[in-house]
């Protein structure tokens, strides 16, 4: 199993051992002993960056290993991996935005039931509970506003193995993504729209 340095660490540089690379169809399939790199998964995009001199074009995760493909073939041994850091850096601000959204709409009575931490096309789908409150942008917008200007800190645990992101006292979700060190680090959140359709609440929004 591929061991996710980025679960506990920020860094974008580290030396790891390359264990296998093989041709696949017009790329190269590379496993590495230990990764930063974040696979597509959990809401959140693939990372993309460099193993070595090759160009890190997409990243899988396969039953038991995450699997990089590159765009020419990487030698075993020990080598240097570097994450594309703006990339890395907007997926990190819109999964902690869509966090934040799913904490204050939940608060209102919703539910939280599906998230797309997507460039572009970012959103947080809901189910309303018998609580559930009228919900509209402004509320929501004010609401985040609030707790980035508290600059909440980024808290890591585990629970029964199971890794939990959490901002300052807010609850914890289980989450394997990857998330701002504290709240300061978002910038700018931008509560877009709001839209209902067979009982489901998706709140759109971007990060500047």
């Amino acid at each position: 199993m591929t061991l996710r340095l980025f679960f506990h660490s920020d860094d974008l540089k580290a030396n790891v051992e390359v264990l296998d690379c093989t041709p696949h169809e017009n790329e190269f399939a590379v496993v590495l002993r230990a990764t930063l790199f974040h696979p597509q998964g959990g809401g959140q995009p693939f990372d993309t960056g460099w193993i070595g001199e090759s160009r890190v074009l997409r990243v899988a995760q396969d039953p038991d290993r995450i699997v990089h493909y590159v765009d020419q073939p990487v030698a075993l041994g020990m080598t240097q991996i570097r994450v594309d850091e703006p990339r890395r850096q907007l997926n990190t601000r819109l999964h902690s935005a869509g966090h934040l959204i799913g904490h204050f709409v939940q608060a209102m009575g919703w539910m939280p039931i599906k998230a797309h931490h997507w460039p572009g096309e970012a959103r947080v789908q809901f189910k309303p509970a018998e609580s559930a409150a009228e919900v509209d942008v402004q509320t929501v917008q004010n609401g985040i506003e609030q707790w980035i200007a508290d600059d909440l800190p980024r808290l890591i645990s585990l629970r029964e193995g199971a890794r939990e992101i959490g901002f300052g006292e807010l609850p914890a979700y289980g989450c394997g993504g990857t998330h701002v060190r504290s709240l300061k680090d978002l910038g700018t959140v931008t509560i877009d729209s709001l839209s209902q359709k067979k009982g489901t609440l998706s709140v759109h929004y971007h990060v500047d």
